[in-house]
């Protein structure tokens, strides 16, 4: 199983930004995928989720400003962001979810966001 994060880099505040996390390895359309971002000295935390059925939730902090949407066909899922801010740095990482009876749960190696003027 691999999930691959790209699109990650330096931007200034109020710009926007495009992660993608390519996965290979499992049923991509039955997972639930996430986006976690991991700030120095904080705990990792969850920024957005999109289910199989392409429910959506978002953490507070990012909401109105993050989009996250996924495509089956390219087993790919996308975190828009928009109207970035400096506490926005973080190494964001993709997740892919799925329970049943036996739980399922795999990382990428995450991609750095580092918003800066």
């Amino acid at each position: 199983v691999q999930l691959v994060e790209s699109g990650g880099g330096l931007v200034q505040p109020g710009g926007s930004l495009r992660l993608s996390c390519a996965a290979s390895g499992i049923r991509f359309s039955i997972y639930t995928m996430a986006w976690y971002r991991q700030a120095p000295g904080n705990q990792r935390e969850l920024v957005a989720g999109v289910t199989r059925d392409g429910s959506t939730n978002y953490s507070d902090s990012v909401k109105g400003r993050f989009t996250i949407s996924r495509d089956n066909a390219k087993n790919t899922v996308y975190l828009q962001m928009n109207s970035l801010k400096p506490e926005d740095t973080a190494v964001y990482y993709c997740n892919a979810d799925f329970s049943l009876g036996s739980k399922y749960d795999y990382w990428g190696q995450g991609t750095q966001v580092t918003v800066s003027s």
